[in-house]
């Protein structure tokens, strides 16, 4: 499975193409709406806690180890 922005913008795009098809008649341009809702929430999801966790990596670096008592554990270094 692949989870990068990068991965997430080229989703993004596709379905930008997808919904940019001139030859959709009424009912799929109706389901490709409705697939593109559902990417957009779950993609604002992501950058959600993608900005969340580089808040929190802004925040090690200006203050250091004294910081980390405050902030919720984020990503793991054993997967």
């Amino acid at each position: 499975m692949k989870n990068t922005l990068t991965d997430l913008n080229n989703h993004l795009f596709a379905q930008l193409e997808r919904l940019s098809d001139e030859d959709l008649d009424a009912d799929a341009i109706e389901r490709e709406t409705k697939r593109a809702d559902a990417i957009v929430d779950l993609s604002d999801q992501v950058l959600n806690i993608a900005n969340t966790s580089l808040k929190a990596a802004k925040l090690y670096a200006e203050h250091g180890n004294t910081v980390l008592p405050h902030l919720p554990k984020i990503g793991s270094n054993s997967e």
